[in-house]
């Protein structure tokens, strides 16, 4: 199906070809347009800006540290406003293509410290300790469309769609919307090199969910940032707004998620069925301390969400069980029947930083902090 023009977006009114007839004017093969991707103040919102390069980088710390004003996005004080970016990955660009690269990096105060939105200095502290355990992670990022006037997508403007049921996996125009831009992302990612597994329509009509992974440690974090990036870039191209909102619809509707999958080596040996259990024991001993990491608001945004329906746990209770989707942690069904595998921690919100879930849970699991 084709996306409908959104008459108040101007995006959608561009006419898009032109562009092609500037993307493809050669240049020599030495210059490279980097686009540098970061986390603002926010700690659920990108930013990018681009530069360019007389060399082909191969590795993050061959580019150039580079700074940006913080202070127009809530890091800094305009006062002292210099921030500064530190590439930590490299992929290909999907846009321009070539070797033209995007770049994930990490933000750092004037001082050397890291912003408060810098989650991945102390994740990657964390990931290195425990790199004997090879920790595997599997994230499903959910997600909704919107109008440009913030209406979920192909949703009654006076009223709702029918109730939930025929959409999750939905196909047909009266099920699913705006297919196209899912994918055009999931080839993009897969084109810039980010691990992305699958893509779905999810239960809520106008809702989507794409999956990262199996990633070993910090890369679950670096691929998932720099898939949210393309993303809203491409939903920018086609008019739309993409929500990470994790109830972005309140009342009788799923909310959204990023359901985490964790793995270590024990856990996959013969027998990790033991290892698993462990480890769902430990979390259910500081499920406080995790709620406080799986949101951006350290538990607001998911108190919308964790109600205990809607295939929920209650975000005041830790539950665990074998193949449910209303618990706190899940075991798949096939994991349990073969004794090894993973579990699936249903907690993280879908604003979550990835950064600070893989944290919260090595610290738990493999460091017993």
């Amino acid at each position: 199906m084709s996306v409908r023009i959104l008459e108040d977006s101007p995006n959608a009114h561009i006419n898009k070809t032109i562009l092609d007839r500037y993307l493809n004017l050669p240049l020599d093969d030495d210059i490279v347009q980097a686009t540098y991707v970061w986390i603002d103040g926010t700690g659920e919102d990108v930013r990018c800006k681009d530069r360019t390069l007389d060399f082909i980088p191969t590795k993050p710390s061959e580019l150039p540290i580079w700074n940006y004003d913080g202070s127009s996005t809530y890091q800094a004080h305009g006062s002292n406003s210099d921030t500064y970016l530190h590439p930590v990955a490299l992929y290909k660009d999907p846009f321009r293509r070539g070797n033209h690269i995007l770049v994930m990096c990490d933000t750092y105060k004037f001082d050397g410290t890291p912003t408060d939105t810098n989650h991945r200095k102390g994740c990657l502290e964390v990931v290195n300790k425990c790199l004997d355990e090879e920790p595997w992670f599997g994230i499903e990022q959910e997600y909704t469309f919107l109008d440009f006037d913030a209406h979920p997508l192909g949703w009654p403007k006076n009223g709702f769609p029918g109730p939930q049921g025929p959409y999750y996996c939905g196909v047909g125009a009266n099920k699913v919307y705006a297919r196209d831009v899912v994918d055009a992302h999931y080839k993009a990612c897969l084109y810039a090199g980010i691990k992305i597994s699958g893509t779905n329509a999810e239960v809520m009509p106008a809702q989507w969910e794409f999956q990262i992974g199996p990633c070993l440690g910090i890369s679950i974090g670096d691929d998932l940032w720099m898939a949210r990036f393309l993303l809203h870039r491409i939903a920018e191209e086609f008019g739309i707004v993409a929500t990470l909102d994790p109830k972005p619809v309140p009342g009788d509707w799923n909310g959204a998620g990023a359901h985490t999958n964790v793995s270590t080596k024990a856990m996959r040996d013969d027998g990790g069925i033991k290892d698993i259990e462990n480890a769902v024991a430990k979390l259910a001993k500081v499920h406080e301390r995790h709620i406080r990491a799986y949101d951006p608001k350290q538990g607001q945004d998911n108190a919308r969400r964790l109600t205990g329906k809607h295939e929920t746990s209650s975000i005041n209770d830790f539950s665990a069980g074998v193949a449910n989707r209303g618990c706190s942690i899940r075991i798949p069904r096939g994991v349990n029947d073969e004794g090894k595998g993973y579990f699936e921690d249903r907690r993280p919100s879908s604003n979550c930083d990835p950064y600070s879930v893989v944290e919260a849970i090595l610290r738990t699991i493999c460091l017993d902090e």
